[in-house]
């Protein structure tokens, strides 16, 4: 009877210790799973700064050119200048995608701001026939065009990639090991308002710019 007793336990004794260590390789797994997706997120995150500042290298450049044209309104080149150090006030560390929605949002709003100025400095300048004939503004107004898509593509990379992060951390079992292990959701890219429609422009001076004769 004793021994059977025993032989019950043990057999409880290595049923509970089985459970202990599946247990345990399955949270390891599932850490390890939580690990590769917050890398992923934190990767396209550099991805995304770093499109971005390739437009802001751009930008002394197209200014300078632009400000060559004859009688350009000089609003539309503070409005960029302004913009782009707004840009540069946005401190978010470069290694690490932000969790606060908030700090995305910051970003978010001074880029989309750029990216409007630069907009209408572009409208504007289609009243320029000297600079659509200037070969180096054609050139950069190029180049801009390509980042700015490159920089749609980077973003939808990115969602991407937080989608999958915080559905690791938001669905069982993660959902319960997450917070323990010190995962916390992470914010997406949001559709800019209005982005649907094109930029309006009003010319703030009265007459066409003079052709080159």
């Amino acid at each position: 009877m004793q021994k059977r007793i025993l032989g019950c336990l043990a057999f409880i004794v290595v049923i509970v210790l089985v459970a202990v260590i599946v247990a345990a390789l399955s949270s390891i797994g599932i850490y390890n799973g939580m690990v590769s997706s917050s890398q992923a997120v934190d990767q396209q995150w550099a991805q995304v700064q770093n499109v971005y500042q390739r437009r802001a290298d751009l930008i002394p450049n197209l200014v300078k050119t632009v400000a060559g044209a004859a009688n350009f309104e000089k609003s539309t080149l503070v409005e960029v200048t302004q913009a782009r150090a707004s840009v540069g006030q946005v401190k978010i560390n470069p290694g690490t995608a932000p969790t606060d929605p908030a700090d995305l949002q910051k970003f978010q709003q001074a880029q989309d701001g750029l990216s409007s100025a630069l907009s209408r400095l572009l409208v504007v300048s289609e009243r320029y026939p000297d600079l659509r004939a200037n070969q180096n503004f054609v050139d950069l107004q190029a180049q801009l065009e390509g980042t700015e898509n490159r920089i749609s593509v980077e973003r939808g990379r990115f969602n991407e990639a937080v989608q999958t992060y915080d559905t690791k951390i938001q669905t069982f079992p993660g959902v319960f090991l997450a917070p323990m292990m010190g995962f916390k959701p992470k914010p997406y890219f949001s559709a800019t308002a209005g982005s649907e429609v094109p930029p309006k422009v009003d010319f703030d001076f009265g007459t066409p710019a003079p052709a080159k004769p």
